[in-house]
């Protein structure tokens, strides 16, 4: 009896036998074995109680069993069966062996004994015994209570009668192969069952039942619920996910695009992205909202093809008034969560009678609000609902929609900067290249512009300038680089060409002076004793 073991050991005959063969410990089991008690033989050596002339053998591994005759202390031999364990851990006496044997059963058993039934009835793991005809037979509580349905209710029904769904067609499928093929067969499935409130998900470990013969008279199936894995594995391969497909381009509405599609049918049933028009004559969004508040549709998607829970289509605008999940996420600054069944979207819904139908008509009965913010400023709302999921938004799913939103809206709001950059850049293109081309004598011109550059923004320019005595200088350009800065510096060569023309230079009188203007701007744009990478071809 020890404080962790508060029971009589004495049931159990135990010795530990040291490295050098002696025997180092000897319960009282041990002595009602083989009647010998512990002062006559701790110390002396193992070897003695054997019966008959064995040389003993150190046995190989770590665990050995076996039955082996040993000496009583009254001279008759005693045929014993022993496990023995190796000790290899430090804090357990190095190279000593630990050897065991049961000393009597536990009697014979009764039919009403619990501990015969338990191992069906009682166990925590969810058991069902189909026959050859898979017809239910054997149910334990665990199993009955995942049903929701009493065992003598259910006996003699098909797994596709108890349960009705899908799932449990291809559940029977399953059984069937195990059944045909007598081999065992695991199958994982997420799904709702009649005892349940929300959808787990379950690791179906189905067995084939033998009789005597070895002939297969049923399936055993065993059900292991492994919600918390799946789901964490799920969430992990969702956000790698969207870590790649997120901001493949720099494209407001591809990214938006992408956000939506990354979360169906992963996190959500069906999602929208709704983003803030950018200020008319420029700058930057309103730090705070305040409703209603106007958004743009930018992206949809749905588990139903076709996306016909949306009211909206990409490109319309709906202003969104106070009591709105889009509105009160925006003035709110975080994440709404609201389910319909708790009457949080009664007024937004009657407010609007044509959503109100969708939600009816699909069953949405979870919403999850996120608005999209990055670098302070809040560019849009992202909401994600169910209708096919039945369970609802929970609190792990409120991190993981916001971790993903938050990377998209750092995309977005890259995509929407670099979009402001190349309209003001294509503006300033536009103002500095020639509008039209002028008519002379000497010659009939006509031009078309297509820059080089991949983001159409570029330093390259063209020009045809009249000179004196009926001469035209034609030029061609380009600056390296591209985006606003190259469309300055080529407005600056270009003007300079120009100017220099007018003085009647020789050609090449005219390109040193403007590699000398190149070389003065490059050192103008470098830093302290580093010149900058202004570079022109013409």
């Amino acid at each position: 009896m020890s404080r962790v073991y508060p029971f009589d050991d004495a049931a159990t005959a135990r010795a530990v036998i040291g490295e050098d063969g002696t025997l180092t410990e000897w319960n009282e089991g041990a002595r009602r074995l083989l009647g010998h008690p512990a002062e006559e033989v701790v110390g002396r050596s193992a070897a003695l109680l054997l019966a008959g002339e064995v040389t003993p053998r150190t046995p190989d591994g770590t665990r050995w069993d076996g039955t082996v005759e040993l000496r009583h202390r009254d001279g008759r031999t005693v045929p014993v069966w022993l496990l023995a364990h190796h000790s290899t851990a430090q804090d357990e006496q190095p190279g000593h062996w630990l050897v065991v044997s049961p000393l009597a059963g536990s009697g014979p058993r009764t039919p009403d004994d619990p501990l015969t039934t338990a191992a069906l009835t009682q166990s925590p793991c969810a058991i069902a015994v189909y026959d050859d005809q898979l017809r239910l037979r054997r149910v334990n509580d665990a199993m009955a209570e995942v049903i929701g349905l009493p065992e003598e209710r259910i006996q003699g029904l098909r797994v596709t009668e108890i349960g009705g769904k899908p799932e449990s067609a291809d559940l029977e499928r399953n059984m069937l192969r195990v059944l045909a093929s007598g081999r065992p067969l695991d199958v994982q499935t997420y799904m709702r069952t009649g005892g349940e409130d929300r959808a787990h998900a379950w690791l179906a470990r189905m067995a084939p039942v033998t009789d005597a013969a070895g002939r297969v008279r049923g399936v055993s199936l065993a059900a292991h619920d492994f919600t918390e894995n799946y789901l964490a594995r799920e969430r992990l391969q969702l956000v790698n996910a969207a870590s790649v497909r997120i901001g493949s381009t720099l494209d407001v509405i591809r990214t938006a695009q992408e956000l939506a599609d990354v979360c169906v049918p992963a996190l959500a049933d069906f999602v929208t992205v709704d983003l803030l028009d950018p200020p008319e004559h420029g700058g930057d969004l309103p730090a705070r909202l305040t409703a209603p508040v106007t958004l743009r549709r930018t992206a949809h998607q749905s588990v139903l093809p076709g996306v016909p829970e949306a009211i909206l289509k990409p490109g319309q605008t709906e202003v969104y008034p106070a009591s709105s999940p889009q509105a009160d996420s925006l003035t709110a600054g975080h994440t709404i969560v609201a389910s319909v069944a708790s009457g949080a979207l009664d007024q937004w819904l009657s407010w609007n009678k044509a959503r109100g139908e969708r939600v009816r008509e699909f069953g949405v009965h979870s919403s999850m609000s996120v608005p999209i913010q990055a670098r302070g400023t809040t560019l849009g709302v992202a909401v994600f609902r169910r209708h096919r999921r039945p369970d609802p938004f929970g609190p792990d799913d409120e991190l993981l929609a916001e971790e993903i939103t938050a990377r998209a809206a750092v995309c977005i709001d890259n995509a929407r900067r670099y979009s402001r950059e190349r309209d003001t850049a294509l503006a300033l293109q536009r103002s500095l290249l020639p509008r039209t081309l002028p008519r002379t004598a000497a010659l009939q011109a006509a031009s078309r512009y297509l820059p080089a550059a991949r983001a159409g923004v570029g330093g390259d320019w063209f020009d045809v300038i009249p000179l004196s005595g009926l001469r035209v200088a034609m030029v061609v350009g380009d600056v390296v680089g591209h985006g606003v800065q190259a469309s300055a510096t080529m407005g600056r060569l270009r003007t300079a060409v120009r100017t220099l023309a007018d003085i009647d230079l020789a050609p090449d009188e005219l390109l040193t002076h403007l590699d000398d203007l190149v070389l003065r701007l490059s050192a103008e744009q470098g830093g302290e004793g580093s010149p900058g990478e202004v570079g022109a071809t013409c």
